[in-house]
């Protein structure tokens, strides 16, 4: 019987100091989390001009072989072209990125055997190259060296360096802020209150996106059927010109 009230004692002392917790935890997440009949929350947005201070022009290098082996070494060919081409422009070989590389079999739909076969292999090789904007004039130079060398023109962006985007992505979020701000008080000012203290911020979007000027079709298999004349037409008229970028906050502030 004494070991029964013990047992009873002890679960009663668990459950008090349970309950404790419990209510000290209810009252400091309250005092966290914004009551919402006296908080508002808006959104802020703002938009900007950004300009370009790279060129990027997108190789796509696509070779055939009865093995893999022979479709390497077919693009390897083309590919070796391509950059002796590009040195003697004054690249160094670290700035001729790969994207992406690959050899697979070549497996297309044949119509007159309603069937998917396989015909040897494919070699795929997908080639990055920035330029300063400042050095735009060669351009054509290196959309030439491409086409000559047998690749093709996938691509041709105006870009951001990773710089730029850190610095616009500063001056977007600043100002969307600020438009928060703004927001919060006059709502605040039309219910005869102030926003107060900031309880919460969140950011949204930061949206950048490269500003493509050339694009090359590509046929039902995903094959590059970029015109060599439209893409050295393109590197010829292109001219750098403001971009926007957009960025937007929820912010939510106590009303007093």
């Amino acid at each position: 019987m004494k070991k029964e009230h013990n047992a009873i004692v002890v679960t009663s002392i668990i459950a008090g100091v349970v309950l404790i917790i419990a209510i000290l935890a209810l009252t400091t997440f309250s005092g966290i989390v914004p009551n919402s009949k006296n908080s508002v929350t808006v959104q802020g947005s703002a938009q900007i001009k950004a300009t370009p201070d790279l060129v990027s022009v997108y190789y796509d290098i696509e070779t055939t072989g009865k093995t893999a082996s022979e479709a390497k070494a077919a693009e390897d060919v083309i590919y070796q072209k391509l950059v002796d081409a590009l040195v003697v422009q004054g690249f160094e070989k670290s700035e001729i990125q790969t994207q992406n590389f690959n050899v697979y079999p070549n497996t297309y739909w044949d119509s007159a055997t309603q069937k998917q076969k396989t015909d040897g292999y494919k070699a795929s090789h997908n080639i990055k190259l920035e330029l300063s904007v400042d050095k735009m004039d060669g351009l054509t130079s290196v959309v030439d060296a491409g086409i000559n060398s047998g690749a093709g023109i996938s691509y041709i962006n105006f870009e951001l360096t990773q710089e730029s985007q850190s610095k616009y992505k500063a001056q977007a979020l600043e100002l969307a802020a600020k438009d928060a701000q703004i927001k919060a008080d006059s709502v605040a000012s039309g219910f005869n209150k102030k926003a107060g203290k900031l309880i919460s911020v969140q950011v949204d979007s930061f949206n950048y996106y490269p500003w493509n000027v050339y694009t090359a079709k590509a046929d039902a298999s995903g094959s590059v059927l970029g015109s060599s004349s439209s893409a050295v037409e393109a590197a010829t008229n292109i001219q750098p010109s403001d971009q926007e970028i957009s960025a937007s906050v929820s912010a939510t502030f106590r009303l007093a």
